[in-house]
């Protein structure tokens, strides 16, 4: 089976090193890991930092096809620098190769899903380009993960993804900030779910990541919730988690099993993740 993700390729750099990532870019990785074919559809800078992303994406057999060199745009980045206390301090770079993303040329390709993340969304440009590829073709399942990153989320980009969505994903500490932009108000975390379902009939199945207290699955039309308990281990760092948890549950969506198994197996890989130093780990579960 095979997806087509849309998204942001950047790199978190420090004064002393560098980790190239973003959330569609992880999804990627991590779904090839788990036996699918993976088409990244970005855009990177013709610099450094674009030759060692598709570099990376390459010797983790993630498919660069559409995948745009920009000579007029500088690959995408987040400058982390530390305060005299220690506190990192972020610095998401604007006008990237990644705000611009050009529309693809599909004729002859055929995907079991879609996948976009809601900071790319930032642009209006790329706003674009999703709904041109989602008009295209008719994907078995549309994966939305919301990325709450402030200031780069509005009414407008949550409103945009959550109507193109077949399968939403967010997590417990942003659902808050959503239902406000949404709705005007926060909501109960039920009552959440349950309001999201009404309001967007495209919406199948809601996923809610809970960090140690699991995750839980709502689906929409049968009103039916699954839990699923987090796996306990020592957490070395939680960068890629998420993602590795989306690629992990659509797998196993894609594949037919249940709603339950999916979320057991999405937690079990995230969890392995999170033992992890890097964001996709060379070693698989």
């Amino acid at each position: 089976m095979n997806v087509l993700s849309f998204g942001e390729i950047l790199w978190d750099t420090y004064p002393t090193e560098k980790h190239v990532g973003g959330a569609p870019l992880n999804f990627s990785a991590h779904f090839v890991k788990m036996g699918g074919e993976a088409f990244l559809l970005s855009a990177v800078g013709e610099d450094d930092l674009g030759s060692d992303a598709l570099s990376f994406l390459k010797e983790h057999g993630v498919r660069t096809d559409y995948v745009s060199v920009l000579r007029e745009k500088r690959t995408g980045e987040c400058r982390v620098t530390l305060d005299e206390r220690g506190i990192p301090h972020y610095d998401l770079l604007r006008d990237v190769a990644y705000d611009a993303i050009p529309i693809p040329d599909l004729r002859g390709a055929d995907f079991d899903a879609f996948y976009f993340g809601s900071l790319a969304l930032r642009s209006e440009k790329n706003r674009e380009t999703v709904s041109k590829v989602l008009k295209s073709r008719a994907f078995g399942e549309v994966f939305v993960d919301i990325n709450v990153r402030p200031p780069f989320v509005s009414t407008d980009v949550i409103r945009f993804a959550f109507q193109n969505a077949t399968i939403l994903k967010i997590s417990e500490e942003e659902f808050p900030t959503v239902t406000k932009l949404l709705f005007g108000r926060t909501i109960d975390l039920t009552e959440s779910v349950k309001t999201v379902a009404d309001a967007f009939r495209n919406v199948k199945m809601i996923l809610v990541t809970r960090g140690e207290r699991g995750s839980f699955a709502y689906d929409c039309k049968s009103k039916r919730l699954d839990r699923c308990e987090a796996v306990k281990v020592n957490v070395v760092s939680t960068v890629g988690a998420g993602d590795s948890f989306s690629a992990a549950f659509l797998y196993g969506f894609l594949s037919g099993k249940r709603t339950e198994d999916c979320l057991r197996s999405a937690s079990e890989v995230s969890a392995f993740v999170c033992s992890k130093a890097e964001a996709v780990p060379p070693d698989l579960l």
